[in-house]
């Protein structure tokens, strides 16, 4: 299968959906305004055709050869904004041609969810449209304007609550560090209160990693956004993870572009857990925390337990040296900028 598939594939898919079916609903994200994102910058936003979707599904099936995938995700960016008839319909050819599916899952922007029935919501999840993942970002109305997001807190719990009730799962994805230095606590303690009423399946965190060529990057080096050094994110995540309150869904740290991706768990049960992780790295000294960020960022660690290992312990610490010499005093610049590069 190292050939190019005979079917149209989008530019991304959550971490989750790495060996997921991917079946492309619509082009591009149809806001494509928010400061941070520049996955679609060169894209105009369409829907594709019931006929060119079903073309897809059946290439893929044949494709595949009856591989049993277990999930599927839609790309790209707002399935939901197709006619309900015609969702149904591909929902209905893609579990006719893949059997052995357990889920099917989509990104599903608030602003155009809020805008269904809650009878299509439940018709929709009926058919196989199982789990959301939701770009919730910020909880902050402050911040979610800033970033021109497009919707507000409101509609951001209202089209949660509407896919719990229909019976589909929900992930909420925000981004630690996206209200930078100036509106660090208000992003983490508006986001938590926002979660707290949604209750989402999952809360998946995010760093935040300034992109180049996006509009958040103008705006940084204009002196309006101040990024916050590798242990402020980390603060930030605290006072967050800390105000969470009788969500049941799993927290997760499950992208590289995370300081630490052993802080996880499942709300409530393992949140003394995960604030243990996150006070670990907080109570380092300050030499301790650049090593360990230094060493995270260039791959040398995974976790904070790889610290233990001497051999690698000894590579960073040479890294760290070198990188001390010829970028003195650099050491958040040079975090953010692999943080960024990380896709």
């Amino acid at each position: 299968m190292n050939q190019q598939p005979p079917f149209e594939l989008g530019p991304i898919r959550p971490v989750a959906e790495a060996r997921s079916l991917l079946i492309r609903t619509t082009r591009g994200c149809p806001w494509n305004k928010c400061d941070f994102c520049v996955n679609y910058q060169d894209m105009t936003f369409s829907i594709r055709k019931v006929a060119e979707i079903r073309a897809d599904i059946e290439a893929a099936a044949q494709y595949y050869q009856g591989h049993p995938f277990t999930s599927c995700f839609l790309q790209d960016g707002d399935s939901f904004l197709m006619k309900t008839a015609d969702l149904l319909q591909v929902l209905a050819l893609i579990r006719q041609h893949f059997p052995t599916l357990e889920r099917i899952t989509s990104y599903g922007r608030a602003a155009t969810m809020v805008r269904r029935t809650p009878a299509e919501m439940t018709e929709i999840a009926e058919a196989g449209l199982n789990r959301l993942y939701c770009g919730m970002e910020s909880g902050a109305d402050t911040i979610l304007e800033r970033i021109h997001k497009g919707t507000t807190v409101a509609d951001i719990i209202k089209a949660g609550r509407m896919a719990r009730d229909a019976g589909m799962e929900i992930s909420e994805f925000l981004i630690v560090g996206l209200g930078g230095r100036e509106l660090w606590q208000e992003n983490a303690m508006q986001t938590a209160q926002a979660l707290n009423e949604i209750d989402p399946h999952f809360i998946r965190v995010r760093t935040i990693g300034v992109k180049v060529g996006s509009r958040l990057e103008q705006t940084w080096k204009a002196g309006g956004y101040v990024l916050q050094s590798e242990t402020e994110l980390i603060r930030e995540q605290r006072l967050l993870a800390e105000a969470l309150q009788g969500v049941s869904g799993y927290y997760s740290n499950d992208h590289a572009v995370n300081l630490l991706m052993e802080v996880e768990g499942r709300m409530m049960q393992d949140k003394p857990h995960i604030l243990g992780q996150l006070d670990r790295f907080l109570g380092m000294s300050e030499e301790q925390r650049d090593h360990f960020a230094l060493g995270r960022r260039l791959n040398y660690y995974g976790r904070m337990d790889d610290m233990s290992a001497l051999d690698r312990q000894q590579q960073v610490t040479q890294r760290v040296a070198e990188i001390e010499r010829r970028y003195p005093g650099q050491t958040e610049e040079i975090c953010h900028h692999l943080r960024e590069q990380v896709v």
